[in-house]
């Protein structure tokens, strides 16, 4: 991309995190990357992309594929080895993106095992981690990389090296970078531990403020009529920036981290229950940074403060359901804290603009000590001003939902539907508000009988491109994973015929044997959810809930996609479409509310339109159907019976199904059984979703769809 066809880095409006975060990366690429986490239409890949116009140009040694540095070239470079002060030349440095769908081989390099067979040659195809070598690595939607792929770069990012490795042929390559992760949150969250191999992480979100809203509008527009004509205007204030950066990477060996910033660091990581030491070495880096940054030779109490609130909120987080964040008063009450601990340190002090009463940063108008934004220039009204996205969302705490006595009618509860997602429920006479789930409890796996073939996950079996091998076949298109021994016994019938004299091998293509393998995919969870008046007690719906969410926990480890159809009053709706985002879900059952009729042909009908939708999308990812319902159907003419035709649709479609029974009390009518009959599937109560009482479920289930296949 050209710097006339790149936004300019000093002309993004706002999003002073986001800017700062990556400028330190700038500075200190040993920070180790930056995730940015927000609603799309922010400006992070724009962000992201301009970036790369504000770093030093790079030095390489002339051919060379891995771009060694001339003064110091890699001894292991697979281009080597290269002659010191050889030949060398200048380039601007490199932002490569790893598009979603990437294979692995686009990503670390491809090793063409054929003429490693046949001509003991590595002949090796460079990746996008030796283009990014000492540039930048971009991932749009890091979130939606499969695990693996995140591994690989992960630990290439880490390690500051690739290594390829193909049935005994190996080759490794230099790969240091700067990586930088977007991610829209509503499309699923990464692994904490995931999480926290990224060193710093940003929250954005587009400001609520009308005047920079138009800023923002008036610049773009500008910068699509006349890209030439707007980085020109902006070419100045890019190359103050460029200079402040190359200034501060200068300054950053001279810079001292003493003994009293080191104990604040450690204290703030303690005190926030930070696993590991990772957390601890990234922030002692990033005040660093902050303080080259500055211009300073000496590490400040604010810059650990700033360092601790661009480094720690990610490492926070101890399940899905939990919203990255820091308490802002308690960071402040420990720094205090460290600070009275060593006499000759000054009490902390919070950033300019930012005023201590407001623990939420709902106003930051600064990303640090000194502003931060790199030589922005005024454009007028609402410029300069944050846009929110140094705050970090306030946490909700337990008495925000504590439960009303258990005797007290349900609509006078005042249990409060969640932030977001749900919404304000509809006002309906028989409408009742949500309910606070239960607590969730482990459960065990719910799987899709047979072999399936679709993403990488952990729970079904499948045919994967990682796992144990199980057989071999003929490769269709290019070798990815050979079966080697498969592979000599194709070849050895025809040594004689082909002319062997030495010891080596003689390997045709049409030897070649591609190991087939089999792992675990994830799955469709689309859960279908009774909320009629027939759930509406207190206990049996936070139970409900409980269960489900327990469910949903599940459906996060094991990377499936989740969707969630509702039923009551007189129809069905789908609360949440098939989503990679478990907390979004979560976020949907919490806010349900219930009251009405029990429509339930409606929600199964309204489930079988989904499913056959994602069928069309992805016809590879296998849907397991839950029915969380007490089998009752009423409103309409004949409920039971169109209940019954619409049960066996999915029957039809041998769509794996769960019926999970909520009815309680002494007598019962025993309807969910007969709704999953009409399914072919399995019922269990509440009771049974429990890990110690569902040892049998998963039998069961795969003993129904055998059942239905023999006969």
């Amino acid at each position: 991309m050209s710097t006339s066809s790149r936004y300019p880095f000093t002309a993004i409006v706002g999003q002073d995190d986001l800017r700062l975060a990556l400028l330190l990366n700038a500075v200190s690429p040993a920070v180790g990357g930056v995730l940015v986490r927000g609603e799309k239409g922010t400006a992070k890949s724009t962000a992201v992309r301009a970036l790369a116009a504000l770093l030093p140009p790079v030095r390489t040694v002339e051919g060379c594929r891995f771009s060694c540095d001339p003064a110091a070239p890699d001894p292991g470079c697979p281009d080597g080895p290269h002659p010191a002060d050889g030949p060398g030349g200048e380039r601007a440095a490199r932002m490569v993106e790893l598009p979603v769908g990437a294979s692995e081989d686009r990503l670390v390099g491809a090793l063409d095992i054929e003429r490693a067979l046949a001509e003991g040659v590595k002949a090796f195809e460079p990746g996008l981690l030796a283009d990014a070598h000492r540039g930048i690595l971009y991932v749009d939607e890091v979130n939606l990389l499969h695990d693996h792929l995140i591994d690989l770069l992960l630990d290439a990012a880490a390690m500051g090296a690739s290594y390829v490795e193909r049935e005994g042929v190996s080759v490794r390559h230099a790969a240091r970078f700067l990586l930088v992760g977007t991610m829209n949150p509503e499309e699923g969250e990464l692994r904490p531990q995931l999480l926290d191999r990224f060193g710093l992480t940003v929250e954005v979100a587009a400001s609520r403020e009308p005047d920079q809203r138009v800023e923002v509008v008036r610049r773009r527009l500008a910068f699509e009529d006349d890209p030439a004509a707007f980085a020109g205007r902006w070419s100045g204030e890019e190359a103050a920036l460029r200079e402040r950066v190359a200034a501060a990477r200068a300054l950053l060996p001279q810079v001292r981290l003493g003994d009293g910033a080191l104990r604040r660091i450690a204290a703030v990581c303690a005190a926030f229950e930070v696993d590991g030491m990772r957390g601890d070495l990234v922030m002692a880096r990033t005040a660093t940074a902050l303080a080259a940054w500055a211009g300073r030779t000496e590490v400040a109490v604010e810059d650990v403060r700033q360092a601790a609130l661009l480094a720690l909120p990610h490492r926070r987080r101890r399940n899905p359901f939990d919203a990255p964040g820091l308490d802002e008063e308690k960071l402040d009450e420990v720094l205090r804290d460290a600070a009275a601990d060593d006499p000759e340190d000054e009490p902390p002090t919070p950033p300019e603009g930012q005023a201590p009463e407001e623990p939420d940063g709902g106003d930051d108008d600064g990303p640090g000590p000194d502003g931060g934004g790199g030589g922005q220039p005024d454009p007028g009204d609402g410029d300069g001003a944050g846009d929110g996205s140094g705050g970090l969302p306030p946490q909700r705490t337990e008495d925000s939902r504590a439960p009303a006595p258990e005797d007290a009618p349900e609509a006078l509860t005042g249990a409060e539907p969640g932030d977001s997602g749900g919404g304000t429920p509809r006002p309906a006479s028989a409408e009742q508000q949500a309910v606070a789930a239960g607590e969730p409890f482990r459960t065990k796996v719910l799987s899709v009988p047979g072999l399936g073939a679709g993403a990488a996950g952990r729970r079904s079996r499948a045919r994967t491109e990682h796992g144990r091998t199980t057989g071999a076949t003929r490769p269709e298109g290019a070798l990815t994973k050979l079966h080697l021994t498969a592979t000599v016994r194709a070849a050895a019938p025809h040594q004689r015929a082909r002319g062997r004299s030495g010891r080596g091998l003689v390997v045709r293509r049409d030897d070649l044997r591609q190991a087939t393998r089999e792992g675990r995919e994830g799955n469709l969870v689309l859960f279908v959810v009774d909320a009629s008046g027939s759930m509406a007690a207190r206990r049996r719906m936070g139970a409900v809930k409980g269960a489900v969410l327990s469910l949903l926990l599940d459906a996060y480890q094991r990377r499936d996609k989740v969707g969630l159809v509702t039923f009551r009053g007189r129809e069905a709706e789908v609360a949440l479409p098939p989503t990679s985002s478990v907390d979004a879900a979560a976020a949907r059952l919490q806010a349900l509310p219930t009251g009405g009729r029990t429509p339930l042909a409606a929600g199964l009908l309204k489930a079988h339109d989904v499913l056959r939708v994602e069928r069309l999308r992805d016809a590879t990812r296998r849907p397991l159907l839950v029915v969380v319902t007490d089998g009752r159907a009423t409103g309409g003419p004949e409920p039971v019976a169109l209940a019954g035709r619409a049960a066996r649709l999915h029957a039809a479609e041998a769509t794996a199904s769960v019926v999970v029974d909520c009815e309680t009390g002494p007598v019962r009518l025993g309807l969910a059984g007969e709704l999953a009959r009409e399914l072919r599937g399995t019922a269990v109560t509440l009771d049974e979703l429990r890990a110690e009482a569902l040892t049998g479920l998963v039998k069961d289930v795969t003993d129904h769809h055998r059942a239905r296949r023999a006969a």
